[in-house]
């Protein structure tokens, strides 16, 4: 199985692109609702239960871990590595940067993302590694989450919203976007409209699912031990909010009967 692990309910943008790029494996998925939001939380606190939950993810056979969480990648990605050796451990940030400096003609590039992940600097650092010439601007954008749990996409009150979180970036003329949290890409077609027709705006969920299946091409040993076929689990340590209304937008369908369970209230 592919393990896939969130904040809550955000990651399942990420499953929707594992899925559609990737759909013959089976996945098992977790959303630490109990804990949620990880983008107001602190370092150490992310690398704790990121390490957790991925230690209970190889519990349940999973072959291969998926960080779908902005602010867990970016505190986390790299302990989780050193600590799992042996496992392929994807994260959301580098395939979305190397996407971005691809994509980018006049070398201005966006991101917008939770407080915590703003504040990391991770996606600034990886781009200017990338290339030192870029000019990077950020966005921390706390309204959205809240707004996308609530299922409103694009109503009045959430263009407003965008538009004014944008109104800055817009002002540097940037011609690339990164959608630095798994919630943004349900309002992608909104930021679309209002960021303009010139600027190429990037999912790294779906950035990161093409360089899984590329991962897994390069790999039939590893393609063979995955277990394949088409019953997924959804497990959660706490009842999230919205879970059939956010679960239709991302999946086009509801999850039936997750697991809802705290395997860490200990």
């Amino acid at each position: 199985m592919i393990g896939i692990f969130d904040s809550g309910v955000g990651g399942l943008t990420v499953v929707k692109e594992i899925f559609r790029h990737l759909p013959d494996y089976q996945i098992i998925y977790f959303g630490d609702a109990a804990r949620l939001p990880y983008g107001t939380k602190g370092a150490e606190f992310v690398r704790k239960y990121s390490a957790k939950i991925a230690e209970w993810l190889l519990g349940k056979k999973a072959k291969i871990i998926i960080i779908a969480c902005n602010t867990s990648s970016a505190f986390a990605s790299d302990s989780l590595k050193n600590k799992f050796r042996n496992v392929p451990i994807f994260e959301m940030i580098n395939p979305a940067v190397k996407e971005a400096v691809k994509k980018t003609k006049n070398k201005r590039i966006g991101i917008i993302g939770t407080p915590g992940t703003i504040k990391s600097n991770s996606y600034q650092k990886k781009l200017l590694k990338l290339n030192p010439s870029l000019k990077i601007f950020s966005e921390a954008c706390p309204l959205f989450v809240p707004l996308v749990e609530e299922g409103w996409i694009d109503n009045e009150i959430t263009i407003k919203i965008i538009k004014k979180y944008l109104e800055s970036l817009k002002g540097k003329g940037v011609d690339t976007l990164i959608l630095g949290c798994t919630h943004y890409p349900l309002l992608k077609k909104t930021i679309e409209k209002i960021i303009g027709p010139n600027v190429n705006v990037i999912n790294p969920a779906e950035s990161l699912a093409k360089e899984v299946k590329e991962y897994l091409n390069n790999n039939s040993k590893l393609q063979k031990e995955i277990k394949k076929g088409s019953r997924h689990n959804f497990f959660f340590s706490d009842e999230p909010y919205n879970l059939e209304k956010i679960s239709r937008l991302c999946l086009s369908r509801v999850i039936k009967n997750p697991y809802i369970k705290d395997p860490f209230n200990n």
